[in-house]
């Protein structure tokens, strides 16, 4: 039986985007909607509350230093102090409400941008790139609810939730230019479960999945099937990631505050019951593999 433990437990509204940092050895993670923002350093045990009053709905760590970030209202640099320094505020014709993201071996920062309003008619987000000079491509359109985002082992394939479709995409990736073709739906999420939120990617190409409404995670083989169903304390499970010196810790954020959606399974109940709000750690043995950093100039 897997043992899960809590490593900190900050009442999170909505803890989002775990991720380790091999050279500090420090795992970060935001509340996207209590807008705090967090760190843990597993040697010492301590974990912190960097910063207070900044939405950020997921990030990624810069090389030359600092993150960056994405939040309702744009993507912007961060050195993890000061204020934000816009990136990119408009995605076509429409504000850049960005959720999820990923850098790619090329520095480039991949995200989902999404628009939903449950019961209400909404504009499709998009799946864009924004390239180290800022340059802002549309990679895909039409996504309902973007989230999780990940990278085979090879960086071949692009993984892509999309949460309100109960989807998880998968994408032939093209390093070179940051292109994607022949979208494949790599999970149909059954009615029955929750839907995909967070994901990451393990060495041997398994897809993890955290799931929201499911209280679990879900691991998927390359093929797209179950290989195993991790289940947690929160009926809100959000997001995950690998860390630790051999990148076999899992880290798993949670989210306090009930969402009333239409595409809850059947029998949810969004009234009662133990949503989340903590951060949790197990360990299986199984290896992550680490995440690419973005190259965005600071300044």
């Amino acid at each position: 039986m897997t043992r899960l433990t809590v490593i900190a437990d900050y009442g999170d509204l909505c803890g989002e985007n775990p991720l380790w940092d091999r050279e500090t050895g420090m795992l970060y993670w935001t509340d996207a909607t209590g807008a705090r923002f967090y760190k843990y350093h597993p040697a010492s045990g301590q974990h912190t509350l960097v910063s207070e009053g900044i939405q950020i709905s997921g990030f990624a760590l810069n090389e030359p230093g600092g993150f960056i970030v994405t939040t309702n209202k744009g993507i912007y640099s961060w050195d993890g102090q000061a204020e934000l320094r816009p990136l990119v505020k408009v995605v076509g014709e429409r504000p850049c409400q960005s959720n999820d993201c990923i850098a790619d071996p090329a520095g480039r920062l991949l995200a989902g941008t999404w628009y939903n309003e449950a019961d209400k008619d909404y504009p499709p987000g998009h799946l864009i790139c924004i390239e180290t000079t800022g340059k802002v491509k549309i990679l895909d359109e039409g996504i309902h609810l973007a989230n999780g985002l990940g990278f085979s082992p090879d960086s071949r394939t692009l993984y892509f939730a999309d949460s309100i479709a109960r989807r998880i995409y998968a994408y032939d990736y093209n390093i070179s230019d940051a292109s994607v073709s022949n979208r494949q739906t790599f999970v149909q999420v059954p009615d029955t479960e929750g839907i995909p939120d967070g994901l990451t990617v393990d060495a041997a190409g398994c897809v993890w999945s955290a799931q929201w409404y499911g209280s679990c995670v879900v691991r998927y083989d390359p093929d797209g099937k179950v290989e195993r169903r991790i289940p947690t304390p929160a009926k809100q499970t959000s997001s995950l990631a690998f860390g630790g010196k051999d990148l076999t810790d899992i880290f798993i954020t949670s989210a306090a505050r009930s969402e009333v959606t239409p595409v809850m399974p059947p029998g949810y109940d969004p009234n009662s019951g133990y949503f989340g709000g903590a951060l949790y750690h197990f360990n299986l043995e199984i290896p992550g593999r680490p995440e690419f950093k973005t190259n965005f100039s600071p300044g």
